[in-house]
């Protein structure tokens, strides 16, 4: 099929099924663009007596134009600043199954990425027992100096690598029609929601990527007593296999069975959320797919934690605003909150800092009239961010991956104790980083560090100082007698403005084609 037509053919029938679903259908006509107003109208006409929620039509929609759509949808869920909170709730049930494709074809394909026959790698290797648009899992037991232990084995469905690669050309156009003629496009950088979606992808279909986050993320919490990441055998690990140590727990999922082994799901809640703040806060490196079916409970009541590809970095500019917000609306220093939003270029300076400590009060001020057990942190960002968005806040998706994080995390956290003091349980995780990296002692490292910096820069000044002054010397010399350029030069110069004029229109003759061929 032509290029063209094939990525018409395809986005007309993503389009017709959103529409057949009636994910258009909720939009009012009136609201929109006058462009784009008699398409709505037109789609709505598909979508017959099915009024169930935006949401709910988006998922259905997803779950049937294809995998690639599916993970669109996930990420998505991570991004209520572009579809919505009520949308994002809706979508983090999107479910990826699919049906398995063999255990023939994942030994294959194993014995080809490794180079070693089955028998070799493994004792045992059953059939898959879980299967995803991006891979499956299998059962296996494999041999160590310690003995022959359990394992899972996750496999790269055949394919799906180049079926991701053409959905994201055509996810790229459409981001780039978007900011090209939308003003709010831009503001939400959807260009680049599909690059961090593309990273997203990219991670999940090349498991050594998935198994060195897995690795940086146990080194991480080596030292926590509540978690634990299931270590990954690097000899049976390439980017179409991922072998990991097997867990043997309770999906949080399985909220009846969990409590029916013993555990105590107060102390569960609570794990969560402080085990998500320490690793965000601390550590600056994430697991932002916490739902519950990534979470288990081992016999211990530790939490083990799966699937790691997706994850979110904070730097420590992002690690010390998120305390800063955080302790400010604690402390109600609504004032310092907005200065902290200028002070880290997030909030145009042509906005004034009263105002907008003004709006943030309006968020602030309603979290200290209610119970603690009812203050949600996860809903103090939301609102943030709502507002941040009046002041031209351009979106920083590291800031709302770990919003959208946090909404998860206590979500779990909640389900498993209702009257979960927020405040309560966050403020020794939140305290002891603020303590250590923006007290006194930080403060102390950070004019140590200055001084360094300031000695080494004291060693290099005496050349450097020679330097420029050579070079002003050369400069005023050429300013007075002018530039002298040797024949060769001149030949040389003459050659590259040919080469130049040449190249720029053989490329201006193949933009021509180019677009006859596609339009």
């Amino acid at each position: 099929m032509i290029p063209g037509v094939s990525h018409f053919y395809r986005l007309a029938r993503a389009g017709y099924i959103m529409a057949r679903e009636g994910v258009f259908a909720l939009l009012d006509p009136a609201l929109l663009p006058p462009a784009a107003a008699p398409l709505v109208r037109f789609a709505n006409l598909f979508a017959g007596g099915k009024r169930d929620g935006a949401g709910k039509a988006l998922v259905r929609a997803l779950a049937q134009i294809g995998p690639s759509y599916v993970k669109l949808g996930q990420f998505l869920a991570t991004r209520p600043d572009i579809v919505g909170g009520e949308i994002a709730d809706a979508l983090t049930a999107l479910q990826d199954r699919m049906e398995p494709f063999g255990r023939d074809r994942a030994v294959a394909i194993i014995e080809k990425a490794l180079g070693r026959n089955i028998d070799e790698l493994f004792v045992t290797f059953g059939e898959p027992v879980a299967a995803a648009s991006v891979a499956q899992v299998h059962v296996a037991e494999a041999r160590y100096k310690e003995g022959v232990r359990k394992v899972a084995v996750k496999v790269l469905r055949p394919g799906i690598e180049s079926q991701f690669a053409v959905d994201l050309r055509d996810m790229y156009r459409i981001a780039r029609l978007a900011e090209r003629y939308s003003s709010e496009a831009r503001r939400l950088r959807m260009i680049e929601v599909v690059d961090t979606l593309a990273r997203t992808v990219k991670l999940e279909t090349d498991f050594r990527l998935e198994a060195a986050a897995a690795s940086e993320f146990a080194d991480n919490v080596a030292g926590d007593q509540e978690i634990h990441v299931p270590h990954v055998d690097w000899s049976r690990t390439d980017r179409e296999v991922l072998t990991l140590e097997w867990i043997d727990g309770i999906p949080l999922s399985d909220m009846e069975r969990v409590a029916a082994e013993g555990h105590d799901l107060k102390a569960i809640g609570r794990n969560v959320l402080q085990s998500f703040l320490r690793h965000a806060m601390r550590d600056g490196f994430f697991h932002a797919d916490m739902h519950q079916g990534n979470l288990f409970v081992d016999k211990t009541g530790r939490l083990v934690a799966i699937d790691f590809g997706i994850m979110g970095r904070l730097g420590l500019k992002e690690r010390r605003f998120l305390a800063e917000i955080l302790y400010g609306f604690i402390i109600r220093d609504y004032k310092r909150v907005a200065e902290v939003h200028f002070e880290a270029g997030y909030v145009p300076a042509t906005h004034s800092i009263q105002e907008f400590a003004q709006a943030l009060r309006a968020i602030g001020e309603p979290m200290h009239t209610i119970n603690p057990a009812d203050i949600s942190m996860a809903r103090l960002l939301t609102l943030l961010f709502e507002v941040t968005a009046l002041f031209d806040m351009r979106t920083r998706t590291e800031l709302v991956l770990l919003q959208k994080t946090m909404v998860v995390a206590e979500g779990v956290a909640r389900a498993y104790d209702p009257k979960l003091d927020i405040w309560k349980t966050c403020d020794p995780v939140v305290r002891s980083w603020i303590e250590e990296n923006l007290g006194v002692k930080a403060k102390v490292e950070d004019a140590s560090r200055s001084v360094v910096e300031l000695a080494k820069l004291a060693t290099h000044l005496p050349r450097t100082l020679a330097e420029a002054e050579l070079a002003i010397h050369r400069v005023s010399k050429m300013a007075e007698e002018g530039v002298e350029l040797s024949d060769r030069s001149l030949d040389a110069l003459s050659e590259m403005r040919r080469r130049s004029d040449r190249w720029f229109l053989l490329a201006v003759i193949a933009l021509a084609l180019l677009a006859i061929w596609i339009f």
